[in-house]
């Protein structure tokens, strides 16, 4: 089965990249409210693998980021 691990900056830190891709949008006359870079990172595993714990212990790192898995 195929999993994806989409990984966000916390919501409140600062996002650098996600800073200047907004600010090169609105240059660019596109009107965006926020603007957030993470990483997806996709899992080909098998039905019983515990993928919140590959997430946790592995892909992302609490103090900064937070997860959604698909």
């Amino acid at each position: 089965m195929k999993v994806k691990v989409l990984i966000l900056p916390r919501k409140g830190l600062l996002d650098p990249e996600g800073r200047a891709v907004k600010e090169m949008l609105l240059e660019n006359g596109f009107s965006v409210r926020d603007v957030r870079v993470g990483k997806l990172v996709e899992l080909e595993v098998e039905e019983d693998t515990d993928v919140k714990a590959i997430a946790e212990r592995f892909l992302v790192n609490p103090l900064v980021e937070e997860y959604i898995i698909e």
